[in-house]
């Protein structure tokens, strides 16, 4: 989970309550006689003063605040609390979170943010290993990644430290395809401790010369962090043809 530094505002999620005041009721007018209505009066315009460069400054910045936490999937704060920060920052007071706290706030909100929206695809991911690991052929680590042998090789086996040589194809459980080093017509090369834990865990065991399909629960993969091509809290299946060990130094 990224980071995210606030030591020039806190932002409390709380609830507002508008008081409402009910007014008297008023006798009815009677109708107008024919011809003699008047049109509709046109409510006032609401306007924003803004006087001076500072004023302008000041709406552009919290245009740009709420925009981003918007889109991040904030839709409820505290305004006024939000403007006592930023009063308390500017006017060098005693902060009621340092930004350590503020850093923690935000990161833990995130992070019941991000794992709320991931909800659905964990439970579908964890339906889909369950009924997998019924499967013939099937098998499954301690650490809960299942694999199954497609063709045994017979060459060198990885370790982690080593860079290895593959072909694959990377696809969710519903099987929309999100990678594949055989359409883009090359292998791939890489360390085997620089990606995820699924793969540096499951290529260790194949030879070269092998073809294994992993089914990687969303811990061993990229967890609650989105991608483009991958939603959060999903399930990879990758196919993985091992073509080459080469031996760390």
């Amino acid at each position: 989970m990224k980071q995210i530094a606030l030591s020039a505002l806190v932002l409390t999620i709380a609830a507002s309550v508008s008081a409402q005041t009910t007014k008297p009721k008023t006798p009815a007018k009677p109708a107008a006689k024919p011809g003699t209505a008047k049109p509709a009066a046109r409510p006032a315009a609401t306007l924003t003063s803004l006087k001076n460069q500072t004023d302008s400054a000041s709406y552009a910045m919290g245009v740009s605040l709420a925009s981003f936490y918007k889109s991040q999937g904030f839709s409820n704060i505290n305004s006024s609390i939000v403007s006592k920060a930023i009063n308390d920052v500017m006017g060098s007071k005693t902060l009621i979170l340092d930004e350590m706290a503020c850093n923690m706030v935000m990161n833990q909100i995130m992070t019941d943010m991000q794992t709320s929206k991931s909800k659905p695809n964990i439970e579908k991911g964890e339906a889909f290993l369950r009924q997998n690991k019924t499967k013939a052929g099937v098998k499954t680590t301690a650490s809960g990644l299942q694999y199954e042998v497609v063709t045994e090789g017979t060459g060198a086996k990885p370790s982690a430290a080593d860079s290895v040589t593959v072909n694959y194809r990377g696809t969710l459980i519903d099987g929309s395809e999100f990678d594949n080093s055989y359409k883009r017509g090359e292998p791939i090369t890489f360390p085997l401790n620089r990606v995820i834990q699924g793969w540096t865990e499951g290529v260790q065991l194949m030879s070269v010369g092998s073809k294994y399909k992993f089914y990687i629960p969303h811990t061993l993969g990229y967890d609650m962090r989105d991608t483009p091509t991958i939603p959060a809290g999903s399930v990879l299946v990758f196919e993985v043809e091992l073509l080459d060990v080469k031996k760390a130094q």
